[in-house]
């Protein structure tokens, strides 16, 4: 996949992603009714995102570090590929990151760490 951050192409630093499209369940159930019944409420879809902790200029760290507590905008698609049907470019926008893991160390492995954006609205361009 390719993953921008803020803009910022991070996907030579990113190992695993994972959207998820969330619509928050309203229940509407009435009475005399022999079944819950639910609406769509409010979206509050989700990326997150494992990355190799970087902290060269531009890369993992200082492109999240001032992120945390603030709403931006995260891009992924499957391929480097143009944006098209079988290629989608997905975004959301206005998503918040809550928390920034600064060191997950352990012997004989490369630091990673597990990011996630919550809510912003979801958008998916095929062209």
């Amino acid at each position: 996949p390719v993953v921008t951050v803020n803009a910022v192409d991070l996907t030579d630093q990113t190992s695993a992603a994972n959207l998820t499209r969330v619509i928050e369940a309203l229940e509407s159930t009435s009475f005399g009714k022999t079944a819950r019944v639910y609406v769509g409420g409010l979206e509050n879809s989700t990326l997150t995102l494992t990355m190799y902790n970087s902290f060269a200029a531009t890369e993992t760290f200082a492109t999240l570090s001032a992120l945390v507590g603030t709403s931006t905008v995260v891009t992924i698609k499957p391929t480097d590929a143009a944006t098209s049907a079988t290629n989608p470019l997905s975004t959301l926008t206005g998503c918040y990151l809550e928390t920034l893991p600064i060191v997950n160390a352990a012997l004989g492995a490369l630091d990673t760490i597990d990011i996630t954006f919550t809510g912003g609205v979801f958008t998916s361009a095929t062209s």
